[in-house]
């Protein structure tokens, strides 16, 4: 099955490499995303043009496909079910959880000169970062993308309720399945408390699993492409 991976803030394609490996050992074939201002295109890019770039990439991949986001980039593999319900097999999220309409994509550290810079690894002491060592962290950091403010400040338009027909398998990193479903029922996570087909995928890392774990989650990636 074609996989498209869209990583989260700060990131491009390359961060996928070893996950993607897994995933062509596995049968898969998968599409490592880069984005409009995180690492194409130009600091100016806004939501729409990455919204844009992943519907260009969900057509132009043969028969359904999944479509992978980690972390904000949830939203977007959301965005893509709204507007290709039919073309998705199935959507996998990373350690994040989709926006509703109406919501600010990820607005979330301070923004400077139009863009929101990493802002160090303060705000992720703790799960987040447990299971990565200092090479993995000067890595991430070395490599991190300043996200355009027409990115980060975008609004999330939702419009078409197939989405919630289209599977949904979540990925547990930094939070249990069981932390994740608490916070769906108590209605903090409004669009999979509507979604039809929801699974849990637990992982045993931080925050970043195609960092520290890539082949395990690759493995349980392909695993859910198996099942859609």
């Amino acid at each position: 099955m074609n996989i498209l991976l869209i990583g989260g803030l700060w990131l491009n394609g390359s961060v996928w490499g070893r996950v993607a490996s897994t995933l062509e050992a596995l049968g898969h074939h998968p599409v490592p995303l880069t984005l409009p201002g995180q690492g194409a295109g130009s600091a100016s890019a806004t939501l729409d043009d990455q919204v844009e770039t992943v519907l260009a990439a969900v057509d132009a991949a043969p028969g359904k496909l999944m479509v992978v986001g980690h972390s904000a980039a949830c939203s977007l593999a959301w965005l893509a079910a709204d507007r290709r319900p039919e073309r998705l097999a199935k959507v996998a999220l990373i350690g994040g959880f989709p926006s509703s309409d109406g919501q600010l994509y990820a607005d979330l550290f301070e923004v400077t000169d139009g863009v929101m810079p990493f802002p160090g690894w303060g705000p992720f002491e703790g799960p987040d970062t447990a299971d990565l060592d200092d090479e993995a962290r000067r890595g991430l950091s070395a490599a991190a993308i300043p996200v355009p403010e027409g990115v980060a400040k975008g609004v999330v338009r939702l419009a078409d309720d197939r989405r919630f027909d289209v599977p949904v398998v979540l990925v547990c990193p930094e939070f249990t399945p069981a932390q994740a479903q608490e916070w769906i029922d108590a209605g903090d996570v409004p669009e999979l408390a509507r979604a039809k087909h929801v699974d849990f995928a637990d992982i045993d890392s931080g925050h970043w699993p195609m960092v520290s774990k890539p082949d395990e989650l690759g493995r349980i990636l392909a695993e859910a492409a198996n099942a859609a």
